[in-house]
């Protein structure tokens, strides 16, 4: 497995989201999960991915149980700020320093860990100024809880604000085929001030795949039925364009989440998508992406059948707490 910078920080080409083998994306099966989580440590992706709110507070002890006769294979990041009760309640985005302190002594519980590689701000905080919270984050660098922090969702102007505080190693956004917004100013902005970009859900969530042909694909619990871009009219346009990358992908002899993958890889060396599994064969799919190179009248023919903004509806259904 190449190796890519984020900032300072050396990590695996990708990265293993690890937010659906708990909560989201529906089944849950501690068996199957760890057994991802190794391969993934076998086969060289050492960048793994969680947070406080998933599960919530489950993913974190399930990370921590498959790393813990590995720690020192895992640049492990982890993040804070989506609170949540422990009956599963989303009690709103807090970026109060004492919050940010108490969060990553119960991350670093959880985890069982005694430092965290990096750090995130999950969300900001409308309420708290910027600058506060990042100290509280400095202070866990200087305390030696943490080694680098990060953002996540976050607007340009904020970034900038909280870059003069301390260095940002890296910036967490949705960056896709079908997510592209990050072209319009972010992708600029980190590279200017030299953020590493980590796009999560580079596969569309599992959109992208090919894989999900209806809405009956996806499981009774699975919270993609509730978003507007898995749901009625906008499921369908957006399915015609899947299909269209599909042929695309069939015509160089790889399946279309391997062609969208390596299209995010193709953006630039300071990106580092995270695709998230629960399912081994899935994580050697994408692992094989990073050898696939797309020449320029590729790019430029997936340019052509899913052009910037293609995709129909917005990416959440409450788009309040990103890009603030």
């Amino acid at each position: 497995m190449k190796q890519r910078k984020l900032g300072d920080l050396l990590v695996s080409e990708i990265g293993l989201g690890c937010m659906g083998m708990s909560e989201f994306y529906g089944g849950r099966d501690e068996k199957s999960a760890l057994e991802t989580i190794a391969y993934a440590l076998d086969h060289g992706i050492n960048f793994l991915d969680t947070a406080d709110m998933y599960g919530p507070f489950t993913n974190e002890m399930l990370v921590g149980k498959a790393i813990k006769d590995r720690r020192n294979e895992v640049v492990l990041a982890t993040k804070f700020g989506n609170e949540r009760g422990q009956d599963g309640s989303f009690l709103g985005v807090n970026g109060k320093p004492e919050y940010v302190k108490k969060s990553c002594e119960d991350s670093l519980k959880r985890l069982g860990v005694d430092h965290i590689d990096l750090y995130y701000q999950h969300r900001v905080d409308p309420n708290v100024p910027i600058e506060e919270t990042i100290q509280a984050m400095a202070d866990l660098v200087k305390e030696g809880k943490v080694r680098y922090i990060g953002m996540s969702e976050a607007a340009p102007e904020t970034i900038r604000r909280a870059a003069k505080v301390h260095t940002i190693t890296a910036l967490q956004t949705e960056y896709s085929l079908w997510s592209r917004e990050p072209e319009d100013e972010l992708l600029e902005l980190v590279r200017e001030l030299g953020i590493g970009f980590v796009a999560y859900s580079p596969l569309g969530r599992g959109f992208l795949t090919g894989q999900i042909k209806t809405i009956d694909d996806l499981e009774p619990d699975d919270s993609r039925r509730r978003w507007p871009r898995f749901l009625g009219e906008n499921f369908h346009k957006n399915l015609d364009v899947v299909a269209k990358i599909q042929e695309i992908a069939h015509e160089k002899g790889v399946t279309a989440a391997q062609l969208a993958l390596a299209w995010v890889l193709a953006q630039g060396e300071d990106i580092v998508p995270i695709p998230g599994t629960k399912h081994i064969n899935y994580l050697e799919d994408n692992i094989a992406a990073t050898e696939i190179s797309l020449t320029e009248d590729e790019l430029g023919a997936i340019d052509e059948v899913a052009p910037k903004g293609f995709a129909i509806g917005q990416r959440y259904p409450d788009m309040s707490t990103v890009n603030r």
